[in-house]
Parts: structure tokens; C-alpha cells; sequence
């Protein structure tokens, strides 16, 4: 098969895995020269944000062959789909063209299970062994990692790339246990437990010296599959914020399921929604930087975020007791629970208020969203928009959408013939 035929096919496979980003990595260096893809001195570097947006990588999977048959996944055993293999030299050339073109800022592989999974992880680790060895390629690197591979291979994957990942892709053991009988739950956080002591064990040796050999410097990451059972929102984020507290996981992905042909019938026949992932993702930015709880973000009642609006809105729908806030007087915890205000624009109301009380005027100028704003805070003026409201109409207030003019709308008075 020709190469562009195996991109076509392995990249296309990759696709269904969202647990690639560059967020977070260190800077590599080569002592004496610059290496390809370094991102110091002359090496081309793209530019990152921390949560991995606006980033390049060539994502692809070395195989979509696989011996585990697990129902969600299109390249399971008994999936009739084309299946492709590339070799590790041919990824390495891959990768290396593209860096050169400047399509590129590094690289994200992963792999189906072929023969067994220590066998798999050795054909991964050969690429980017090679690319750091033999190439000198200082790019990153994100590599697929597989719980049931030796500990020893994990540990050299860790060597070689920037950030490695393991999918514990359902939040329990019943639904793993079966959708993809061939995994084991435990197996998956016993390898991520290691990694963690070993990326820990890593910091503190580079502490005592500069020249000890990096870990997996950009941390690791897992995914989580949305919709492919009955599991609901509350308990997706439990699970995610115990990663979180557990494995110090840099991030948790959420993937929406995307049904697939010849499906079991333990699957659903249809995808959820694309905004129930927007809504589990926003809810984990507000447990990791704005101080909540998992818990918080629903009730027994509704196990499930509300897709019509944001977690945090919701939350102080429900809490209408707790506002309005002085901006001018609240704490930072306080402030970051308010609707329309992020943790940059917290600190700045922090810094602002050490000088002089904050007015209307003062929240124009730092463009925050007004009509999201305004119910919940005062400040030193008087605060004609802060007035109390039953729920209702304060969540019906935040869909109001002004009248947008239409350059071809004809006006009423010019169909009855009058100017």
C-alpha cells in the first residue's frame, strides 16, 4: 500500500482520539547545537496557549489493526474497516517532512494492539527513540501509552516523549467491564499511579540536578468517551475530578461518542449531543481553576448539565442567595463563582480595588459581558441592574438577543406605500 493511502487511512482512525495537546511542555535544547523542531534559539516554534489550543501535530496511529474487540471503538477486531500499518521508519519520515514543510509542531501517535501490547509499545517507542536519537528532533512528542504493557516500557516512553497518555475511556469499572471485556479498570489507574510517582520522581531528581534525564515533562492525560452509556454527567465528573485529585492528571478529554456501523446493541443509536462535551469541558475548567466541586455543578435532581446554559450560570441560578456580590468587598473565591467573570479578569478586579473602589465604568473598560454581569455584583455606584428576581425571569433575561438590522428588511410603512 502507498504511503499517502496509509495517511489517508491512519489518520482518518486517529481522529476519533482528543487526548492530543501541547499544553504544557518544557522547553527541549540540544547542548551545542539546535536540534530540529527545538523551540529555542533559531528552532521554528508555533505558537501554544495553555489548555492546547492553536496547535499543529501530525496525529496519526501506527496501525488500526487490533486483537481487543471493544464495542465503541471503529478499529476493533471485528470492525470491517480498511486497515493499514505503517512502519516506524516510514512515521519517522513522515514526521520529519512535515516538520520541515512547517506543517507541523511535533507529534501524536497511538496504535491499535498488535500481537500483544508489549510488542506494540516497543514499535511506538522505536519512533520516537529514533526521532530523538537519530534525528536529534526536539519537536514534541505525545505518545498513546498502553496500561498492560511491561512497566519498563512505559518508563522509556516517558523517556522519549513530552507527554504520554492512558485512556481510561469509561468513568466505571461496570461500563469498561461491557464495552471492552479485553481492558481492566484497575490495570489502567495502577499504570497511571506509576507514572505519576515516576513524573514526581523525575521533578525531584531535576531539582538536585539539571542533568537528569526528563519524565514525561508535560505530565499525562487521559480520555473519557460522553454518551456510549447511561452514565450521566455528575457521574462522569466525579470520576474526572478524582483523576484529577488522585493521578494529577494535566487533563481529562471528553469525547462524545460517534455511533459506528455493524454496532452492538449495547450501544446507543445515536450520538449525544456535540454541546453535552462543550458543557463537560467548561464544567472541568470551573473544578480545576475556579474552585468547585464536582458535586456542585448538579443535583439528584438533574444529574445532567443544562445544555442551554453555562455550568457556572446554572450553579448561581441555583444559589440566587449568595448575590449579589461587592466587587469592590468579596473575596477572590467568592468572585470566581460569579457569572462573566474569569481568573483573569478576577485578578485585575483584585489589583484595581487596592487603589480605588470600582465603578460601572471601570467593568466597560475591562469589556466584561454586562448582561450576564450586572444581576449578580454591585459596585460603588448606585446599581440600578441589581434587583431581585425569581429565577425564572432571570434566566429568561439572559436570552433576550437584541434586534440584529438586516440591510435588506423592508419596513411595514413601505409595503403600505408610505415613506
Amino acid at each position: 500500500m502507498e504511503l499517502a493511502s496509509k495517511l489517508a487511512i491512519l489518520a482518518d482512525a486517529a481522529k476519533y482520539d482528543a487526548s492530543c495537546a501541547s499544553s504544557g511542555t518544557t522547553k527541549r535544547t540540544s547542548r551545542g547545537s539546535q536540534g530540529i523542531g527545538s523551540t529555542t534559539g533559531t528552532g521554528i516554534c508555533h505558537s501554544y496557549t495553555p489548555d492546547g489550543r492553536c496547535v499543529s501535530l501530525l496525529k496519526i496511529l501506527l496501525t488500526n489493526f487490533c486483537i481487543y474487540d471493544c464495542l465503541y471503538c471503529i478499529n476493533r477486531a471485528s470492525s470491517n474497516t480498511p486497515r493499514a500499518r505503517f512502519t516506524p521508519e516510514e512515521v519517522v519520515r513522515l514526521t520529519l517532512d512535515f516538520y520541515r514543510r512547517n506543517y507541523i509542531e511535533g507529534l501524536f501517535l497511538s496504535s491499535g494492539i498488535i500481537r500483544n501490547p508489549d510488542y506494540t509499545m516497543e514499535q511506538v517507542i522505536r519512533v520516537a527513540r529514533t526521532l530523538r536519537v537519530a534525528h536529534q528532533f526536539r519537536g514534541y512528542i505525545h505518545l498513546k501509552t498502553i496500561p498492560e504493557a511491561s512497566p519498563a516500557l512505559i518508563e522509556e516512553a516517558g523517556r522519549w516523549a513530552d507527554r504520554i497518555s492512558i485512556n481510561i475511556e469509561l468513568p466505571t469499572p461496570a461500563a469498561l467491564q461491557t464495552l471492552a471485556p479485553e481492558k481492566n479498570f484497575e490495570n489502567t489507574e495502577r499504570a497511571m499511579t506509576s507514572i505519576k510517582h515516576r513524573i514526581d520522581q523525575s521533578k525531584a531528581e531535576r531539582k538536585e540536578s539539571r542533568k537528569a534525564a526528563a519524565f514525561a515533562p508535560a505530565g499525562q492525560s487521559t480520555q473519557m468517551i460522553v454518551g456510549a452509556t447511561d452514565a450521566s454527567d455528575s457521574t462522569i465528573l466525579r470520576a474526572a475530578s478524582s483523576l484529577y485529585a488522585r493521578q494529577k492528571l494535566r487533563r481529562v478529554y471528553y469525547s462524545a461518542f460517534s455511533p459506528i456501523p455493524d454496532a452492538s446493541s449495547k450501544l446507543p443509536l445515536q450520538a449525544p449531543p456535540l454541546v453535552r462535551e462543550h458543557r463537560l469541558y467548561q464544567a472541568d475548567w470551573l473544578v480545576r481553576f475556579y474552585g468547585f466541586a464536582a458535586h456542585e455543578l448538579t443535583t439528584s435532581d438533574a444529574p445532567n448539565l443544562d445544555l442551554a446554559i453555562d455550568p457556572k450560570l446554572a450553579w448561581a441560578l441555583r444559589h440566587l442567595q449568595v448575590f449579589p456580590v461587592d466587587l469592590n468587598k468579596a473575596a477572590r473565591h467568592l468572585l470566581l463563582r460569579v457569572p462573566g467573570l474569569g481568573t483573569k479578569n478576577v485578578e485585575r478586579i483584585l489589583t484595581i480595588r487596592r487603589w480605588r473602589k470600582l465603578r460601572l465604568e471601570d467593568l466597560l473598560r475591562l469589556h466584561l459581558p454586562l448582561r450576564k454581569l450586572l444581576p449578580f455584583v454591585t459596585t460603588a455606584d448606585k446599581n440600578p441592574h441589581t434587583r431581585t428576581l425569581d429565577q425564572d425571569n432571570l434566566l429568561a433575561s439572559f436570552f433576550v438577543r437584541p434586534r440584529q438590522l438586516d440591510l435588506f428588511a423592508v419596513e411595514p410603512s413601505v409595503i403600505n406605500g408610505q415613506l
